[in-house]
């Protein structure tokens, strides 16, 4: 398997400086090529078990191994794209999709080049002098991922990286993701709040349980030969995980609320195209 994660817990010390656990026993394996999300409660350690993969963060216990090689720091094979874009203000798009290639010490020219073609694959060539600000959200994003994606790493890691956007926009990016995706074959690993965001871009769903996060189920995405859903399987998985996932929204609910809320009870809007659990 290509990317394995074997018995990985996580914990961090809260304000009181009491320790808490995050991820339990988190046992994954994820094939190469694979288009993998992760969904789950708020605070279940979602973007916790992304960053132990991307070697930002320390395990407590297990391993990580990609290719057989355990993850100990970060590496050039492991690329995050966060929910902000993280864009450098002062550089123009092409300069700030270089940047990382520079820093590997990778010619000027040669740079240029593999950014132009990597800004053409998201449809942003005629904005390779624009700046930061100029851009809408949705195109910042495709910068951040055309920077990303331009390392040529093995691993895309991507935090809610749509979150912030509207719904048109990111159906938009939903569809060019994917096309990306189709054409360099990397491992993505993604991080998202919304369950219909999830079935439409993935091969695999997992769902985490709430703190300490642990795998409560795994969920396998059929699609056509032509990599569509169709809407009936899409809305049965929808339904299946938005079940799942309300027994653990109903836990963090009361946690915050007492004990005698009910989620059932207070009838919230089934409404899986959502984001569910964003603000709990």
């Amino acid at each position: 398997m290509y990317l394995t994660i074997e018995g990985v817990e996580k914990s961090f010390h809260n304000k009181d400086k009491h320790q808490v656990k995050v991820l339990e026993n988190i046992n994954l394996e994820v094939e190469k090529g694979q288009f993998l999300s992760i969904i789950g409660p708020s605070g279940c350690g979602k973007s916790t078990l992304l960053y132990l993969v991307a070697g930002l963060e320390d395990m407590d216990e297990g391993q990580i191994t990609v290719s057989g090689k355990k993850v100990t720091k970060p590496g050039p094979d492991r690329v995050v794209v966060f929910q902000e874009d993280g864009l450098f203000p002062w550089a123009s798009v092409l300069d700030n999709v270089m940047y990382g290639l520079l820093l590997k010490k990778m010619s000027k020219k040669e740079a240029e080049e593999k950014a132009l073609a990597m800004l053409k694959m998201v449809h942003l060539s005629n904005y390779v002098d624009a700046y930061p600000h100029q851009l809408s959200g949705g195109m910042k994003q495709r910068v951040a991922i055309a920077r990303a994606l331009v390392m040529e790493p093995d691993i895309l890691l991507m935090d809610e990286p749509f979150a912030a956007l509207d719904e048109q926009t990111r159906m938009v990016l939903h569809k060019e993701l994917l096309d990306i995706w189709r054409k360099t074959k990397v491992t993505i690993l993604f991080i998202t709040h919304n369950i219909r965001e999830a079935v439409l871009l993935s091969e695999k769903i997992i769902v985490l349980e709430t703190r300490p996060g642990k795998i409560k189920a795994t969920f396998t995405v059929q699609t056509m030969q032509d990599g569509v859903t169709p809407d009936s399987v899409s809305l049965h998985l929808e339904q299946q995980i938005l079940a799942t996932l309300e027994e653990e929204m109903e836990k963090v609910l009361k946690e915050e609320m007492g004990d005698d809320y009910s989620f059932k009870t207070n009838h919230l809007h089934r409404d899986s195209s959502g984001d569910m659990g964003s603000h709990i």
